[in-house]
């Protein structure tokens, strides 16, 4: 493998003298790494201390492998790649989904599109008004994978008003009736293979479409780091696409590549959504703390600052976003 030149080194068996390895690189023999190939952050590597391999297979969509690290707790990796830690899984969670919940006075109706590792769950479930949660996973094994070995997360498939549907996001979108939802969740991977028909137009077409006057779209949008240009697509696409307002915001991640995720939350047409303010705060709803767990990251004062862009993204994605 060391003398295999990078464009052939696609290996996703990425747990290497118990450490687990994220790059766009070739196997490194000396320091007993490997690293495989992945287009997202060429020239890079991302890598976690292995204590104990606790769960590995394959779905008919990916490979899963869950591991108990040094310093963040139980891993969930897809394809080599982490999707989340015990230790940071809240700043993703917590953010996704409270973002735009907060954002509209009294959600109702909540689609899922991902999130088989049942954390959104858990955060839409803290909102008292909201009375059904959908949401379609395309991987069940994920689901129970989870639910076996992160039951903090996976309680969120727990609540009475979460309605499962296993398939094609996709598919199960074009057959949504129009202006179901009050809010679309996409917790969904990085759009590579399978998940790039997730950031395309007529995806986020079938969002707006199956989403209520006013309502809102919260969708996972990589680094600003590393990906300005795939932000900048996506942000020209939403802007093409929903008709009230389209804007960026980001959160610290240490376990992503660079060390932050954002989001793109846009609103259809309808009452306005001011999202740089929260108009539903988390802090005066009764149930936010119910649950497993007290909420770790989120809060009124971090909402408005995910929304407060370095002056470089400001200036590469001015262009997208009002």
């Amino acid at each position: 493998m060391a003398s295999m030149p990078e464009s052939e080194a696609k290996c996703h068996a990425t747990v290497v003298s118990g450490w687990l390895s994220e790059s766009n690189s070739y196997s490194d023999k000396v320091n007993k790494v490997l690293y495989y190939n992945n287009p997202m952050w060429p020239g890079e590597a991302h890598s976690l201390k292995v204590e104990k391999i606790l769960y590995q297979g394959k779905s008919d969509y990916q490979e899963i492998l869950v591991f108990e690290s040094s310093t963040y707790g139980k891993v969930l990796a897809l394809d080599g790649i982490v999707q989340l830690t015990e230790k940071d899984e809240c700043a993703y969670q917590e953010m996704i989904a409270h973002l735009p919940l907060c954002s509209i006075p009294s959600p109702k109706t909540v689609l899922v599109v991902g999130g088989g590792d049942g954390g959104v769950l858990r955060e839409i479930s803290r909102h008292s008004s909201v009375e059904i949660i959908d949401i379609c996973e395309i991987d069940d094994l994920v689901i129970d994978v989870c639910k076996k070995f992160f039951p903090d997360l996976s309680v969120g498939f727990d609540d009475p008003r979460v309605r499962l549907h296993v398939g094609d996001a996709v598919e199960f979108l074009r057959n949504t009736p129009e202006g179901t939802y009050d809010a679309v969740i996409v917790d969904s991977s990085d759009p590579i293979g399978p998940a790039q028909e997730l950031v395309e137009k007529p995806f986020f077409e079938t969002i707006a479409k199956a989403l209520k006057p006013g309502g809102v779209l919260c969708n996972q949008a990589e680094s600003l780091w590393l990906h300005t240009h795939l932000i900048q697509d996506m942000l020209s696409i939403c802007r093409q696409t929903f008709k009230g307002s389209v804007h960026y915001a980001w959160t610290s991640v240490p376990t992503y590549p660079s060390g932050v995720i954002g989001f793109i939350l846009c609103s259809t047409d309808g009452p306005p959504v001011n999202f740089l303010s929260p108009i539903n705060p988390i802090e005066k709803q009764k149930g936010a703390h119910g649950g497993r767990r007290e909420v770790r990251f989120y809060n009124s004062e971090i909402h408005r600052a995910a929304f407060a862009l370095p002056s470089f993204a400001k200036r590469e994605l001015t262009s997208s976003v009002p």
